[in-house]
């Protein structure tokens, strides 16, 4: 016979991976053996087997309770497969319940199907050949992994001679197949596994092929213990086919997360299930509360949410840590609303959201077994308290700060670690920041996992990000730039008149014009129409400032009739041009939900945005960013992660950059690549000293005066070198404290810290050289002669676009650096200086004319040499203007907050905290009674209205408003959760 015959899927795959569980203890099964133990082939479970393990585990259990046991389970009835997976699941973990009198009374008596704990309890069986047969004809799965006479997984093998970027896909399409002629098998499943030997992918039930996932890495195992060679199949089976790590995952890493009206089921990705455990291993066996914590680093778009979710998880299962406070910190509203959400849509038990300091504090002190959900911003001094108080003392709590690399380094968060001295601080960040003053190593201990961006790629966690650079040429016209800025200004004296350019002649004016911005929108539109539009993705434009988000709109308006919308925080003295853009919370909720679904269903194309929505924004339909803002290191970094969630036929995420942070990009990746990380970590013990001594050299220039003093300290600080001289010891005293916040040792020099940022606010108040007069409304005239004189091509591409990530990139940036790109700058400045003919440069005032070119020179050798002069030039823009501060978070989904907006209309004397419960449990009734088609079938909107009146009525509701309130109800429900069946 010839060999090559042999080599086929039964024998490279399917008996391989025989081989390898049997080797991990499972007992091998020839299908056709077991066909003795069911009544028919259209049974999927092995009665017999599952009958004898639950009397086994269940000793108590009488033969009548047993029969009930396994016929209920046998015998599922379910609406649809997903719902009968998850029910299913739900009592594999926290098991079924039997009323049945062990000699005190009848009582429910909870019933195991597996024994978790001792798994040598437990039956393994790997099947092969194991028919099932029923009106819709024959299926053979190539391999089923039975545990206690329960199909757990389905295996699928496909022979490696079949073309590579086929045989994962058929295996899955094999395996959908499998789902639709045979759903009673899936009702069982954990998950399932296509497998080539090459190549092994594990998805669970109803996913796509894009999906699917590899599993990497078979911790705690290493690749080198599995043998010589291992194969892609052989590292999956390992990961998650080891006995104990089977039970882990079905215990600790399966979630059920309704997502766009319907429920998708989740199973970790191989790195979640790494860091979980490690964090695991590390709170468990490590001695102090500093040693257990660390930082878990995970790219943007790798599911640091659902690391946070399986993690409390399994927190909370762990008998030895006794039920566990947890608290999830974040630093925004909306990423504390998302992870709130993820949370509940997972179904974990009672997560709380503080909505204010009182309640934060009145949740920290509820003992163990809370899972509390916070803004680092509710970590605040009440009136009248020097200091935030303990909460308790208890090792016994666990918190979880995403993104830590912000605000982690501030008084707020030294507050926290006053609250909670003694807890564990787990950091989970995609962009961890290692610098002097401020290190998410430092704060929160050495690294637990790292999953860096491009091992997302490689996995296909994420697409690669594209990075393509576009100039637009900008230049002044006219010989009379400055003889009108007189003009315009000729009330004001020639000192004043500087004042006005310097202050308004900035980069942030010329990069809103409108001349360049409409160039810049024609080059989008014909961008997206040639490249994003064809593949049915969407696109985010990021502008400099509000007004230029606004700007950005109309001209697009203008020009296309694409749809768009700007998402901006509102301003208090805005204009009515700006105010018709705002949008509520609930707006702005559905337009980013209009935004998120596919072209044909909403045309939405564009989101235009200043500072929303460049963090904590998951739209997978994003493939493009076009950014015209400057942004650096991990705000850079967050930006651009936007664009790289994976998405049917999504090859990669696009960043199309009109402002040139191709400096910054590169700089901000030099943290992705080991040797730019710091290895050794820096004691804070050993900044102490310093401190002390930068705290002694502030605090000396007020040696003599009481604080209280506060115009006897201004008059200290009134000649000028003196406030230099302050100004720089305070810059270092605050440098040392930016380096050991948030370690309480930080707090002793606190409140001299603010006392002195205070008094040195004070004091540029009050010496403030107020010679000249007030040019606040000035920019509106500066602005017209910008619009009026300053041109722009064209955009042109600097270079195409390249991956982020490839070695080609740090080649085209040398490239912008070469003599020759320098030689074109210095032609094309010197014709600028021929075009405007300046005859002489002031000595002592700058012309607006010449500002603006220099702004604009800069701008260019940013893009194309990138010097080390940007840096400094940098530091002269305006600070960004900080959100307007938003309203209070009601902590709703969407479809509620309109039953709790009704409520308090109908309720008015009913207290906020009781409106709120009320909405959760009206809204629950809803989602319970909901049924497919349930708005056509008159008695199940008869049970919904009782159930809804019934909680009216228990809280108080007046009895004569209690059919009327339920009506509204109702007619509520029927908009909101119309297709809330799945």
């Amino acid at each position: 016979m010839n060999i090559t015959q042999d080599w086929n899927e039964k024998k490279l795959v399917e008996d391989r991976a025989i081989n390898q569980l049997k080797s991990l203890g499972y007992t091998h099964v020839i299908g056709t053996k077991l066909d003795q133990e069911r009544d028919t082939q259209a049974e999927v479970t092995l009665k017999t087997r599952l009958s004898k393990v639950i009397q086994r585990l269940n000793p108590w259990i009488n033969e009548n309770n047993l029969n009930k046991v396994v016929r209920h389970i046998t015998h599922l009835d379910f609406t649809n497969l997903m719902e009968a997976n998850q029910y299913f699941h739900e009592v594999l973990i926290n098991q079924m319940s039997v009323n049945q009198d062990l000699g005190k009374g009848r009582k429910n008596q909870t019933v195991q199907l597996i024994d978790f704990e001792d798994l040598g309890n437990n039956e393994f069986l790997v099947v092969d050949q194991f028919s099932i047969t029923n009106a819709k004809g024959t299926i053979r799965p190539d391999l089923l992994i039975f545990v206690n006479g329960l199909p757990l997984v389905v295996i699928e093998c496909k022979s490696p001679t079949l073309p590579p970027d086929e045989q994962i896909g058929q295996g899955v399409k094999q395996l959908i197949r499998y789902q639709k002629d045979s759903e009673n098998l899936f009702y069982y499943n954990q998950f399932v596994i296509s497998t080539s030997n090459d190549r092994a992918r594990v998805g669970t039930i109803g996913a796509k092929v894009q999906h699917y996932s590899s599993w990497k890495d078979p911790y705690p195992r290493t690749v080198s213990e599995i043998g010589p060679n291992p194969s892609a199949q052989d590292v999956l089976l390992t990961g998650v086919l080891v006995k104990e790590r089977l039970m882990d995952l079905i215990q600790n890493f399966i979630v059920y997360e309704p997502e766009e009206g319907k429920v998708i089921k989740k199973l970790a990705r191989y790195q979640q299930h790494r860091a979980v455990n490690r964090a695991v291993n590390r709170i468990l066996h490590e001695n102090t509360p500093q040693d257990r914590g660390g930082v878990v680093w995970a790219t943007q778009g790798s599911g640091k949410s659902l690391s946070m979710v399986f993690l409390a998880t399994k927190l909370r299962r762990i008998s030895e840590l006794k039920n566990p406070t947890i608290v999830i910190v974040t630093d925004r509203q909306d990423l504390d609303q998302q992870i709130t959400n993820t949370f509940r849509r997972c179904e974990f038990p009672n997560p709380q959201q503080a909505g204010s300091v009182s309640e934060l504090r009145d949740y920290l002190r509820q003992g163990p077994g809370s899972t509390i959900m916070t803004l680092v911003q509710k970590f605040q001094e009440a009136e009248g308290e020097d200091s935030f108080p303990e909460m308790t003392k208890s090792e016994n709590v666990i918190v979880m700060v995403d993104e830590s690399h912000r605000s982690q380094y501030s008084s707020l968060a030294l507050n926290m670690r006053m609250a909670l001295p003694n807890a564990t601080y787990i950091g989970f960040t995609g962009t961890p920041i290692d610098k002097k003053d401020k290190s998410t190593r430092r704060t929160f201990g050495n690294y637990i996992d790292k999953y860096t961006i491009e091992q997302a790629v490689e996995d296909g966690a994420t697409v690669p990000i594209f990075y393509e650079s576009r100039l637009v040429d900008l230049h002044v016209q006219g010989e009379s730039v400055d003889q009108l800025f007189d003009r315009f200004f000729r009330d004001y004296s020639e000192k004043d008149r500087e004042r006005i350019k310097k202050k308004f002649a900035t980069e942030e004016a010329i990069t809103a014009s409108p001349k360049r911005v409409r160039q810049i929108v024609l080059d989008i539109i014909q961008h997206f129409e040639d490249h994003i539009k064809p593949n049915g993705f969407k696109a985010q434009i990021v502008a400099i400032s509000r007004e230029a988000a606004v700007l950005y709109k109309n001209i697009l308006d203008e020009l296309s009739d694409y749809e768009s919308k700007v998402i901006i925080s509102a301003g208090h003295n805005d204009k009515e041009e700006m105010q018709k853009h705002y949008l509520s919370r609930q707006e702005e909720k559905d337009v980013i939900q209009r935004f998120k679904k596919p072209m044909e269903e909403d045309s939405l194309s564009f989101l235009i945005v200043c500072d929303k929505l460049l963090t904590g924004f998951d739209a997978p339909i994003e493939q493009v960013m076009y950014l015209d803002k400057p942004l650096k290191e991990h705000n850079l970094l967050q930006a651009i992660a936007r664009t790289n969630r994976t998405y049917d036929k999504k090859t990669y995420g696009l960043i199309v950059d009109y402002f040139g942070v191709s400096r910054f990009l590169e700089e901000a990746l030099g943290i992705f690549h080991e040797e730019d990380i710091k290895g050794a970590m820096s004691d804070v013990d050993a900044e102490i000293p310093r401190l002390q001594t930068r705290h002694r050299k502030a605090m000396r220039f007020f040696d003599y005066k009481s604080k209280e003093d506060l115009d006897g300290c201004l008059a200290v600080l009134e000649q000028e070198d003196i406030r230099n001289e302050f100004d720089t010891a305070f810059k270092h005293f605050s440098e040392s404290m930016d380096m050991i916040m948030p370690s309480p040792k930080a707090k002793p020099y606190l409140d001299d810290l603010k006392w002195l940022g205070k008094i040195r606010v004070l004091a540029k108040s009050r010496y403030h050289d107020e010679d000249g007069a007030d040019i606040s409304d000035c920019g509106e005239k500066v602005r017209q002669i910008i619009e009026e004189y300053v041109y722009a091509s064209t955009p042109h591409i600097l270079f195409e676009p390249i991956d982020i990530l490839s070695n080609r990139f740090e080649d085209k940036i040398d490239e912008i650096k070469t003599p020759e790109a320098k030689a074109a700058e210095m032609e094309h400045a010197i014709k600028h200086e021929i075009r405007i003919k300046l005859e002489e440069n002031p000595v002592l005032y700058t012309s607006l004319k010449e500002r603006l070119e220099d702004l604009i020179e800069r701008r260019k050798e940013r893009q194309m040499t990138i010097e080390e002069l940007l840096e400094e030039y940098r530091e002269m823009i305006h600070e960004m203007r900080n959100n307007a501060e938003e309203s209070k978070d009601h902590g709703f989904e969407p479809e509620q907050y309109p039953f709790f907006q009704l409520l308090s209309r109908e309720l008015e004397d009913h207290e906020e905290e009781n409106l709120k419960a009320l909405t959760h449990l009206i809204t629950g009734v809803v989602q319970e009674h909901a049924v497919i088609d349930w708005t056509e079938k008159e008695d199940v909107q008869r049970q919904m209205r009782r159930s809804i009146k019934n909680q009216l009525r228990a809280s108080n509701c007046p009895k004569d408003r209690v059919e009327n309130v339920a009506h509204q109800m109702m007619k509520l429900a029927e908009v909101h959760y119309k297709q809330i069946a799945y």
